[in-house]
This record gives structure tokens, C-alpha cells and sequence, in this order.
């Protein structure tokens, strides 16, 4: 570290500098009581530097080596419906192992069908979950451009109650965003007690697009793995159950959504030429998913990634593991209040 003027540039007297300091205070011993508190509360702060900074020294020192959460911590999870792909965590992992035109063996009809029941089965424990207001779900959806985020988000929670629910989608991020940490901006908006939040994009693409695009440096983008596994390890701590989904799709079938917008003026609105430009990019996205797969699915937040060529099964894929994990949760009305029993409304 450089020093000015036998100091160290960045902070506090330290090491020897220190000593001197404390032997030149002794000299002037007799010039007042106010100065000695003034030496000793200057004590205080240098050997007792910001909590924020301390924190983040121990960020730095324990960089993605938090332990596991122990078994009795850990959110009951049920297996993701049949034709979705755990991811393993531990494990390396490679979305060309995935046929993103799998149906998990539905047909089409028989899949738009039973949609609607599942649609039912989420309003009913989603009711449950926003009266027992004790925990919250957290369901993240990631893909590459038209895999189909926003028509997934739309037709699994069709008919939930607005008020226990909260969609965000993250763009490009602010300027008031980029002065902060990367993860800030997510976490002010994880659901709260007895919410289900859902991600449209989350705090993923920093290491996604911020790697294809070179906008951070390699030993920033990789350091965040380990960060964004806290925070997730955080979350569940704080009684929230995350389901994350990747939304597979093939190259052809990004072409074919690509041109049915530029085919149909009333799509032109979510057309962007970008978009064209980000397709070139299409294999380092998929090294840079392949990554984020392999080194964040967690046994407290595995991702689960999802055929999405075909809407319909991608669709019951997602909207069934969700009624299944908040099954899990089973969350519960609360007891009636005392007294209730034998009362009568008035006429």
C-alpha cells in the first residue's frame, strides 16, 4: 500500500507510524483533558474501522466459501415436474445435454387441459400463503432473448390475487443502480413475508451480459458466483423458498420467434434490432449459462431448466413445480381469533 508522508494513503496510521503517534501523544500529556479524549476516540475509530468496511473485508476473505446450509435448514424442495432438468449441484453441467423440444411426454391438448387445474392449485396455497404471512417464494426466470420469460410469467399465474404477488423485470440498470453494489437492486425487491416475488431477468445477468460484453473484468464477473450463492443462502435463511427456471430454447427456434414479430406489426413493439447483434453472440451466451448453471445450483437453490420450445409444455412444466413446492411449503391460515366462536352480526 503507498504511504504519504509516513501515513497510509488509503486510512488510519498503522504499525509503527501508529507507536509514534501514541509516544508524541504522551509528550503533551498535560495540555487538557479535552485532547485526551479526542487521542483516545481517535483510537477507538482506527482500531475499530466502518462496520461496512469490515464487512466487506470479510466478504473479500471468505469470497463463495460460506458453508452449506445444514440439512434441517434446508426448504423443502420437491422434484421439478417430469420433463424439466435438476440441475446437479456440484456438478458440471452443459445445456447441449437438453432437448429443448422435450415435452416431458404431454400432448398438447392433454397439456392446455390440465393447466387450468394447476392454475387453480396455485391461487388456492398462494391465498394461503399471503394470510400465513410467515415466508415467501422467490421464482427467477433466465433465458436467452425470446425464450419466453414474459409468456411463461403471464399464463402460469393467471389469476393470482395481484396483492400477494410482485413481478419485476430488470433492464438496463439505472444510474442511481450502477452507484451501487450489483446485488442491490434485487435484493430491495425480494418478496417479503407472505409474498410470491418473481424475477423477469434477476441478479443473473452480471454475470451473463455483463461477461459477453466485457462491460466488467473477468476477475469481477467471476468472483460474483460466489456472491450471488450468499445471497441466495441469505434469502432461504430468511424463510424464502427460491425456484430458479431456465427457459431452454434452440438457435431455429429463436430465428422463428425473431421473425413472427418482424412478421407482425402489432410484435414490432418488442422487436429490437439489437437483438440481431445479441445473436451473434449466441454460443458465448450459452458458455456463459452453461457457467452460471454448473456453478450456482445449490441444494437450497438448484436451477431447473426447462424445454421451452413448445409454450404449452413449458408452461405446465413451470406452473406444476411451482403448485408442487408451495405444496411443500404448505403454508397455513392462521388460527381465528379468540372469541369469534357463537358471535352474530347484527341486523
Amino acid at each position: 500500500m503507498s504511504k504519504t508522508n509516513g501515513k497510509d494513503a488509503s486510512g488510519p496510521e498503522t504499525g509503527k507510524n501508529r507507536e509514534t503517534a501514541s509516544q508524541g501523544d504522551a509528550e503533551h500529556k498535560g495540555k487538557g483533558k479535552g485532547k485526551d479524549k479526542k487521542d483516545a476516540r481517535k483510537k477507538r475509530a482506527d482500531d475499530h474501522p466502518p462496520s461496512s468496511a469490515a464487512w466487506a473485508r470479510a466478504v473479500d476473505a471468505g469470497m463463495g466459501t460460506a458453508p452449506s446450509l445444514s440439512p434441517h435448514r434446508l426448504p423443502s424442495l420437491p422434484r421439478a415436474a417430469p420433463g424439466i432438468v435438476t440441475v446437479e449441484p456440484g456438478t458440471r453441467f452443459s445445456l447441449a445435454s437438453v432437448d429443448p423440444d422435450a415435452t416431458g411426454g404431454l400432448e398438447k391438448a392433454e397439456a392446455k387441459a390440465a393447466l387450468a387445474g394447476v392454475r387453480e392449485r396455485i391461487k388456492a396455497l398462494q391465498e394461503r400463503l399471503y394470510a400465513e404471512h410467515a415466508r415467501s417464494l422467490l421464482v427467477v426466470f433466465q433465458a436467452i432473448d425470446t425464450g419466453g420469460k414474459d409468456g411463461t410469467i403471464r399464463s402460469v399465474l393467471e389469476g393470482v390475487n395481484p396483492q400477494g404477488c410482485r413481478v419485476w423485470s430488470f433492464k438496463v440498470p439505472s444510474a442511481e443502480e450502477r452507484d451501487q453494489d450489483f446485488l442491490w437492486r434485487y435484493h430491495a425487491r425480494a418478496p417479503g413475508r407472505g409474498l410470491i416475488g418473481v424475477f423477469n431477468r434477476s441478479h443473473y445477468e452480471d454475470v451473463l451480459v455483463v461477461r459477453v460484453k466485457g462491460l466488467v473484468p473477468e476477475e469481477t464477473w467471476r468472483e460474483r458466483y460466489g456472491v450471488i450463492n450468499d445471497f441466495e443462502r441469505l434469502l432461504t435463511l430468511s424463510g424464502t423458498t427460491i425456484l430458479k427456471f431456465f427457459l431452454h430454447i434452440s438457435k431455429e427456434e429463436q430465428k422463428k420467434r425473431l421473425e413472427a414479430r418482424l412478421e407482425d406489426p402489432e410484435k414490432h413493439w418488442k422487436f429490437d434490432p439489437a437483438d440481431l447483434t445479441e445473436r451473434k453472440s449466441w454460443d458465448a451466451y450459452r458458455t456463459a449459462f452453461d457457467d452460471a448453471l454448473s456453478r450456482c445450483s445449490t441444494p437450497y437453490a438448484p436451477w431447473h431448466v426447462v424445454p421451452a420450445n413448445r409454450k404449452w409444455a413449458r408452461n405446465l412444466m413451470v406452473a406444476r413445480t411451482i403448485a408442487d413446492t408451495l405444496e411443500a411449503m404448505d403454508p397455513q391460515f392462521p388460527p381465528a381469533r379468540e372469541g369469534i366462536a357463537g358471535l352474530k352480526v347484527p341486523d
